[in-house]
This record gives structure tokens, C-alpha cells and sequence, in this order.
């Protein structure tokens, strides 16, 4: 049996966090639904045979469609705070709060600053902003999705306190 080496490029990272932002149930059953009404309209015109492969690929496309959306990561760990493919590191965060529905609806209307830099799933109702303190950044602050705006928040909080204590030197 083949033993597992460790990649010395590969660093542990503690992950305080992590939340993906799936869609919901009602989402697909609305896919589904497009998918079943052209392939009906495409099956009436074209016949069986086209009717059966077009099921398929549009079946296909619209979970994939629906798969690649939710598939939406929502991160917190010593590097920062990741939401998707961007980063924001812990040197450029200042405060940071939780939204409720109520509030977070205000942050993305009225009360929106145009340059702001926005996580948002229009499924996902709350929100967490998260104040950047680098004046070369163009974005006031982050705006991002979550089910769970008090974890997430508590997870910020965990994360910048274990980076100001600083790395861990055991006694040997």
C-alpha cells in the first residue's frame, strides 16, 4: 500500500468557518419546470427522438447552471475572510456586524454605497459587513451573504484574536 507523504508546500490552516451557499429546493423545482416546458414545446415540433436528448441537455445545463451558482463558499481562517474566490486579509478589516433581513435589505438599497464590494446570493436574506481600514482599497467595506450572520460574525471575531496573540511556539 502507497503511504500518504506531507507536501511541505502545504501549510495547515485553522478554518473558523466555512458555509456554503447552496440554492434553495424551490430554485431547482423552477429549473426543472423551464426544463420540462421547452423540452415539451421542442418534443411537440421535433418528435420523440429530439425530445428525449434535448430532456437530457437541458436538464443537464440548468443543474449545472443551478450547482455552479450555490456553489458559493463562504470562509473564515487565519489568511482572512474568503468569500468565493476573493480573500480579504485580516491587516485591511476593521469592524464588522451582523445584518438581519431588515438590514441588510437597507445595505443593498438606500443605504448602499455604490463602491462596496458585494457577496450576495438573493436567496440568502442576511448579511455580514465587514469595514476595510486600507485607504488604496477602492471598496468601503464587504458585503457578504450568510445564513448564519452571528456565527460568521463570531467566527471574525475568533480568527483576528488568535492573529493578534500570534503563532503558537510549543516548549521543547
Amino acid at each position: 500500500p502507497r503511504q500518504a507523504r506531507a507536501d511541505a508546500s502545504v501549510r495547515a490552516v485553522q478554518i473558523y468557518y466555512s458555509e456554503r451557499l447552496w440554492v434553495p429546493a424551490s430554485w431547482w423545482v423552477i429549473g426543472m419546470f423551464f426544463a420540462v416546458s421547452f423540452v415539451s414545446a421542442v418534443g411537440l415540433y421535433a418528435g420523440p427522438m429530439v425530445s428525449a436528448v434535448a430532456s437530457l441537455v437541458t436538464a443537464g445545463c440548468v443543474a449545472a447552471a443551478l450547482v455552479a451558482y450555490g456553489n458559493y463558499r463562504i470562509e473564515v481562517d487565519a489568511d482572512g475572510l474568503h468569500a468565493g474566490r476573493a480573500v480579504l486579509d485580516w491587516a485591511s478589516t476593521g469592524d464588522a456586524v451582523a445584518l438581519d433581513r431588515e438590514a441588510t435589505g437597507v445595505r443593498l438599497g438606500t443605504g448602499a454605497d455604490p463602491s462596496g464590494w458585494l457577496a450576495i446570493r438573493g436567496y440568502v436574506h442576511e448579511a455580514v459587513e465587514v469595514t476595510l481600514t486600507d485607504p488604496d482599497d477602492p471598496h468601503p467595506y464587504w458585503l457578504v451573504s450568510t445564513r448564519r450572520p452571528a456565527d460568521l460574525l463570531a467566527a471574525i471575531e475568533r480568527a483576528r484574536q488568535a492573529r493578534a496573540k500570534g503563532p503558537e511556539v510549543s516548549a521543547s
